[in-house]
């Protein structure tokens, strides 16, 4: 691989929680699992909500349950993803993560939906 590709990492956060924000928590860390792996094989992981969260906190929101999180969580995937050069989906369900692969269908980005997919990860785990 010559380019590290920017990966968006996707998949439930808030969906199937009903705004447990120790459930929440738990989502992000199962999101984050698959950062070490995309970084380690050359690639540069991002998960939105490493940026929306800082975003809503400086806005005054309370957290990710603040109705000003409508506002911030799906416009910063969005974002994102005109600088993203993949998305990787993993599991379960979520709506935000749904739209996040179809916006990157919709942009020609590769979506991949395992870690061993993603270029280089397979030979980087060794």
């Amino acid at each position: 691989m010559t380019t590290p590709l920017m990966i968006l990492i996707a998949g439930p956060y808030a969906s199937g929680t009903g705004g447990d924000l120790e459930l929440m928590r738990r989502n992000l860390a199962r999101l984050e699992e698959a950062a070490w792996p995309l970084f380690q094989a050359g690639h540069i992981p991002m998960i939105g909500e490493w940026v929306a969260l800082p975003v809503l906190s400086s806005a005054g929101a309370t957290g990710p349950t603040d109705p000003l999180a409508e506002q911030v969580m799906y416009p910063t995937a969005d974002r994102l993803l005109q600088r993203c050069d993949a998305v990787l989906r993993l599991p379960g369900d979520s709506r935000g993560a749904d739209q996040d692969v179809r916006i990157a269908r919709e942009r020609g980005l590769p979506v991949y939906f395992s870690l061993a997919d993603v270029p280089g990860v397979a030979t980087a785990a060794v």
